[in-house]
């Protein structure tokens, strides 16, 4: 019997972000993700060398690459209407939930195991959960900031909204904080300004 599970995640690229507001630059889920993970392995070493942590970095962005899962399913919903109030927010917790179980369980059962707790979101280790989450706040920054370099006055709240929580996150997460110390700035060059280095 043929496996759906991989034609379900080769589906990521049409999904589409930010599907409320104008883009310069659209952007689609399996970019994201992309994205998502690679800040998400930087981040784990970045807190492994310099701050004492023991993350395994390649586990973090083995999640972060299938973090947006349920996104296959029921397409991605945007934060102002998932997170409009708490009752909201709990359906869509169930919704993104019940369609991870079915991501899991297109796979052959002799790996479901293994995936359970890489694509049910839920059974993901708090502090590997954390990393991600914070790369996807960065990486969602990092567009936020992209979009304005470009003239795009839609994503000004964005940033806002954004540096808000990341202002938390780098009061819990010194790895955060020295990422956009190093990293951020050089996000926004150009192409001509980056290739000077």
């Amino acid at each position: 019997m043929q496996s759906t599970f991989l034609a379900w995640m080769f589906r990521m690229p049409l999904i589409k972000r930010w599907a409320l507001m104008f883009c310069v630059k659209p952007e689609n889920v399996a970019e994201h993700s992309h994205q998502v993970a690679i800040v998400a392995h930087l981040l784990a070493v970045i807190k492994n060398k310099k701050f004492g942590g023991n993350i395994n970095a390649d586990r973090v962005a083995t999640i972060a690459l299938y973090h947006e899962a349920s996104e296959t399913r029921y397409g991605d919903i945007v934060s102002p209407t998932k997170y409009a109030n708490k009752e909201i927010a709990r359906e869509f917790k169930k919704i993104e939930y019940l369609a991870e179980k079915e991501c899991l369980a297109s796979l052959p059962e002799e790996f479901q195991e293994l995936f359970s707790n890489i694509i049910v979101q839920d059974n993901v280790e708090v502090h590997y959960k954390a990393i991600v989450k914070a790369a996807d706040i960065l990486v969602a920054y990092i567009k936020a900031l992209d979009e304005l370099n470009h003239h795009n006055p839609e994503f000004l709240h964005v940033k806002e909204r954004l540096e808000i929580k990341l202002d938390g996150l780098k009061k819990e997460m010194p790895e955060v904080e020295y990422f956009m110390d190093i990293f951020l700035e050089a996000c926004s060059a150009t192409v001509d300004k980056i290739s000077q280095n």
